[in-house]
């Protein structure tokens, strides 16, 4: 083992990550020209600049399909345990996820690749599990959409535990899968298996988490509601005799002046918008993922262009310092960032909030 505390697990107050990286567009729906086109030299400087900054994580997210409109934003993806694998090649300290549909990649599969993770990156790896919400990307793979998918997440993430565990091989005879004298090495280097984390947000999701979860990453729409899923999800994991830190996301743009940076987040998020793309997520994303409260998607739309309906952090150093610090007083233990273009805007973000931060004393 690398003897060292997997980065999640790390001395900061506030854990920072960047988020979506690895898809075109990253989390926003825009059609600015600068907008992030996801080239693998680009995610490699991104990635290492994060990296030597001290950022916890690295978090991508799943796409096969994209959104359609002028951009089909996140058609253009990177595989997430091949490119944790490759990112562990290039980077030192932070944690590498990888997000796996468990509808789509079989239990046995995934704990072999996320062993090869821990192995190239000496312990970093990490595995953010998703149930799947998303229709299309389902047909693409000849799956169904069901109300069982929760059910068949914990029936996945018992075999991938135990795999991960057990030396012995051994049978599972379960609702969703057969299995006969299932065993593998080299077991991941983290014991008894990487860390975790979910995104769920509605009451399956978070009982799913409960359960399944060393981290739940959620969206929040004001700082009253954060509050509130941090203490709904502590109650859950308690009822399982578990805790489960809880991270949120948000979307990133931050300039010298506060004006500069509200016009910019109007010129892309508003007069730029892909509308066709945003109206194709947000429609398919509040029937079928339950991620966001419902308020949102009539309130917040430039929240869903900007950023996927993740909280927007807009303006100076100091106003998104502040930001980050009342986020970190809510109880929120990490913050997962997302920009329109990460390479160009990311040096910025070090340079300037990260030593308001510090002085703050969420980071060392």
């Amino acid at each position: 083992m690398s003897g060292l505390p997997h980065p999640m697990h790390g001395p900061n107050r506030l854990k920072l990550g960047i988020f979506s990286a690895n898809a075109d567009g990253g989390l926003a729906l825009t059609r600015v020209a600068e907008r992030w086109p996801a080239l693998w030299p680009d995610i490699v400087d991104v990635a290492q600049l994060a990296d030597r900054a001290g950022f916890e994580f690295f978090l991508p997210i799943a796409r096969w399909k994209g959104y359609g409109g002028l951009t089909n934003s996140r058609e253009w993806s990177y595989e997430t345990l091949t490119f944790a694998a490759a990112l562990a090649g290039v980077t030192r300290h932070m944690a590498l996820f990888a997000t796996v549909h468990v509808p789509m990649v079989h239990p046995v599969f995934a704990a072999k690749a996320l062993a090869t993770i821990d192995h190239a990156s000496n312990g970093r790896a990490g595995l953010n599990i998703v149930c799947g919400w998303n229709p299309d990307e389902f047909a693409m793979f000849g799956v169904n959409l069901t109300d069982a998918r929760y059910e068949q997440g914990l029936e996945w993430f018992e075999i991938l535990s135990r795999l991960c565990a057990e030396e012995a091989p051994f049978d599972h005879h379960g609702r969703f899968y057969d299995l006969r004298q299932v065993s593998g090495l080299p077991k991941p280097l983290q014991r008894p298996r990487p860390v975790t984390l979910n995104a769920g947000f509605s009451p399956a999701g978070r009982d799913f988490a409960a359960q399944a979860a060393d981290f739940l990453f959620t969206t929040f729409v004001d700082f009253d509601s954060g509050r509130a899923q941090i203490a709904d999800m502590a109650q859950r994991a308690a009822a399982t005799g578990r805790q489960v830190g809880v991270h949120t996301t948000c979307h990133v743009v931050c300039r010298p002046s506060q004006s500069e940076a509200e016009d910019y987040y109007e010129h892309y998020a508003v007069a730029m918008e892909d509308s066709a793309c945003a109206d194709h997520y947000m429609a398919t994303k509040e029937k079928f993922s339950f991620s966001h409260d419902p308020i949102a998607y009539r309130l917040h739309r430039k929240r869903f262009v900007g950023g996927a309906g993740t909280y927007p952090l807009i303006g100076t150093p100091r106003a998104i310092a502040d930001d980050l610090i009342r986020i970190a007083e809510v109880g929120f233990a990490g913050v997962a960032l997302s920009f329109v273009n990460y390479k160009n805007e990311l040096p910025y973000f070090i340079g300037e909030v990260l030593p308001l931060l510090r002085q703050a004393g969420l980071r060392g």
